[in-house]
């Protein structure tokens, strides 16, 4: 702003009154002599720009791991590898394999089921989770007792919701992938003979060749199950010799001998179905081998980081 113009208003100001003054008296008029104003230079102040602050940098969350771009957590893992620890003696076989390795791979497994069941249509609202919340809280005994939980266990409230919103998914479709699986296979009924050295297996081999009957060489070296194997379909059997052996055989027919760990079998078919319902026990082998191959082809498909520390 110029600091001029204030003084030079002034000035015109007083010569205005003094004429009017002067007119009004009738007196002469008076000559002014001319008011030099002097010319000041106006120091022009340019303001300096302002600085916006710079927002501070947001402290990175620490990760556990990345699956196809979702996060997991580095406290999540670490809740979740509380309550496994808490849930698995110290004497027991879960804690034979490293427990971080135990706990990571199920929260990956966890991730690449519940995408996929996203991926498929299924989508945990908000009121599944309080639903599922609900009953925790239950089973629990009370909503106290669900915080007083998690705070054991070292889940925050945001943790807790997206480690259940993932079980709830990863559920789904576990039950989508078992559901495939058949209820009927091709299966055996085996009776074996078990002999604890080759030498021994060897001569009931050869007396079997000579005409004996093997019901009752079965009865004799075990006469509490008379050797009974039961039903079993292929997949079924840790040992793969002895289901190559008995598939091969016709009913009423008995194999070689056949070396496994445990000792030395001669193994014979009583009968055979193409299409025999799964025992449960057989079933619930097959629904894990179809669950492991799923987990392990998705695995081979996705980007994952693992970012343990």
């Amino acid at each position: 702003m110029s600091i001029r113009k204030p003084r030079l208003v002034f000035i015109i100001i007083a010569l205005f009154l003094i004429f009017f003054s002067a007119c009004n008296n009738g007196s002469p008029v008076t000559t002014i002599p001319p008011v030099v104003v002097e010319k000041t230079e106006t120091a022009v102040i340019t303001p300096e720009p302002s600085q916006t602050p710079v927002p501070p940098t947001p402290t990175p969350i620490p990760l556990a791991a990345i699956v196809n771009g979702e996060t997991i957590t580095l406290d999540e893992f670490q809740a979740e590898l509380n309550r496994f620890e808490a849930a698995s003696p110290i004497t027991g076989t879960n804690l034979a394999s490293d427990p971080n390795t135990i706990v990571l791979n199920e929260l990956i497994d966890q991730t690449l089921l519940a995408q996929s069941a996203t991926q498929n249509g299924f989508i945990v609202d908000e009121t599944e989770l309080q639903s599922r919340i609900d009953a925790l809280e239950v089973q629990l005994g009370g909503s106290q007792a669900l915080e007083n939980w998690k705070a054991n266990f070292g889940y925050s409230n945001d943790d807790f919701q997206s480690s259940l919103r993932r079980s709830v998914g990863a559920a789904w479709m576990r039950d989508q992938i078992i559901a495939d699986v058949p209820e009927t296979a091709d299966e055996v009924h085996v009776l074996q003979i078990l002999l604890p050295t080759a030498a021994q297996a060897e001569e009931v081999y050869a007396s079997l060749q000579t005409g004996k009957d093997f019901l009752k060489l079965t009865a004799t070296y075990d006469p509490i199950t008379s050797g009974d194997l039961g039903w079993f379909p292929r997949g079924y059997l840790d040992e793969l010799a002895i289901e190559e052996a008995v598939f091969a055989l016709q009913p009423g027919q008995y194999s070689q001998v056949v070396e496994t760990m445990i000792g030395f079998h001669i193994l014979y078919v009583i009968e055979r179905d193409p299409d025999h319902i799964l025992e449960p026990d057989a079933k619930r082998t097959f629904q894990v081998k179809a669950l492991q191959d799923w987990l392990s082809e998705r695995r081979n498909l996705s980007e994952i980081q693992i970012l343990l520390p």
